[in-house]
């Protein structure tokens, strides 16, 4: 499991390692609340290398180029991956870089201690002045200076290279993990060192040990299918796409959207739920990944309609799937209404009264819900559907039984309902 750089960083943090000050960006809006003097570099969070030259990594210098920067950057797939959360982080000026990395070499048995005097994005580089110390004993800093001297360092950076090294090592050891990477550890004219990008990756046979690391994978869908902590997945579609489609099921949810497109339409995200295979998971985190999900997909104003197609069978459950899912669209739709300052109104006649008191012009009823959020078209079958309607009470929702109703009506309000605000 390849945990993204933030994540990375984190523990780069507790085990000592110097990072920049760094802040995580779940939405572009968030950059309004940036708490980091510019100027500072936004960073994609995905898994994939090469960021830099793919355009996952820009450097601005005030608030209005940032959100711009941020909103391209949510939008860019790297090697096919879109990234949920977009690092800012404070610029760092080095003079020099290397690499550095702890690996589990497999083949011997054996941890790997790699440096090379280049670091960066230039790979052929970086692996040109390779070096290697294999850790064929009980671990000892002998192990860490060996390394600088075959990277042909000299002076107080033996020292200083050598310390982040010996708790790269800890950290390995720690988490039982299979590689700890710094690259590149940047180097200031004064000597002084920066973890300026990270990677780290897990065994996925002792994330029982490590609960942390698997929450960590959970949080951003980072998991591999077979540990079943994923709890959903986000799959983009069309780029002008604008309906959306929540389902617990990729096989199900690839099929609805290949109705959608036979129907004239163009599906633009697919949020695919694995509640069965997380359900040790606790409610917490299950709902942060359901929340920031939901969030990804209604904050895309080009979408019209989200068509929610849940089958299951837990009505006799304590906390059903689709009553989770109802409370959180619920709690996401108040939330809209109150940036817009409406307070927790609910329908029309309501948001008159808020108008009112605070002379506002009233809201239309063309206005209000159709500009403000997605119309939700939902078929839940093995729910109680009383509960569910009680969440959604006021919202834009339509219901259906049938799946080709479902279709043909988010075909149609997507035709009908105008750009939301």
């Amino acid at each position: 499991m390849d945990l993204l750089e933030y994540q990375a960083k984190e523990l780069f943090s507790e085990m000592g390692i110097p990072v920049l000050p760094s802040q995580k960006i779940d939405n572009p809006r968030e950059i309004k609340a940036l708490q980091i003097p510019y100027p500072v570099a936004l960073k994609s969070q995905v898994r994939a290398g090469g960021r830099g030259k793919a355009g996952g990594v820009r450097f601005v210098e005030n608030t209005i180029d940032a959100i711009a920067a941020a909103r391209t950057i949510f939008n860019l797939p790297i090697l096919g991956e879109y990234p949920q959360v977009v690092l800012a982080e404070a610029k760092y000026n080095a003079e020099r870089e290397l690499y550095l990395a702890v690996v589990m070499d497999y083949a011997s048995q054996r941890p790997v201690l790699l440096g090379s005097i280049e670091g960066g994005m230039d790979l052929e580089a970086v692996r040109a002045q390779m070096q290697t110390v294999v850790v064929d004993q009980e671990f000892s800093p002998f192990y860490a200076r060996r390394l600088m001297l075959k990277m042909g360092l000299q002076g107080a950076l033996i020292q200083s290279v050598s310390a982040v090294v010996e708790k790269m090592y800890q950290l390995f050891v720690l988490k039982d993990l299979d590689l700890v990477e710094i690259n590149p550890l940047g180097v200031s004219s004064t000597g002084d060192l920066m973890a300026l990008d990270g990677k780290v990756t897990a065994n996925d046979a002792a994330l029982g040990r490590h609960p942390n690391l698997a929450l960590f994978g959970a949080k951003t869908n980072l998991q591999s299918p077979e540990t079943g902590v994923s709890l959903l997945e986000l799959k983009p579609l069309e780029r002008d796409g604008n309906i959306s489609i929540l389902c617990n099921g990729e096989g199900l949810g690839m099929a609805i959207a290949d109705l959608l497109a036979a129907a004239g339409s163009k599906p633009a995200h697919c949020l695919i739920l694995d509640w069965e295979g997380s359900s040790y998971l606790p409610p917490a985190v299950r709902r942060e990944q359901l929340e920031r999900g939901l969030e990804r997909v209604v904050q895309d104003k080009g979408m019209k309609v989200l068509l929610i197609n849940i089958v299951a069978a837990d009505s006799d459950q304590e906390r059903p799937l689709g009553l989770e899912i109802a409370e959180v669209l619920a709690a996401n739709y108040q939330r809209q209404l109150r940036e817009l300052g409406v307070s927790a109104a609910t329908d029309l006649r309501e948001l008159k009264r808020v108008a009112d008191r605070e002379q506002r012009p009233h809201p239309r009823r063309h206005q209000m819900p159709e500009r403000l959020y997605p119309q939700l078209v939902l078929r839940l079958l093995g729910e109680n559907s009383d509960r569910l309607q009680e969440q959604l009470v006021g919202m834009p929702v339509h219901w259906v039984s049938d799946l080709n109703e479902a279709i043909a009506q988010a075909v149609s309000l997507a035709k009908k309902s105008p750009a939301r605000n």
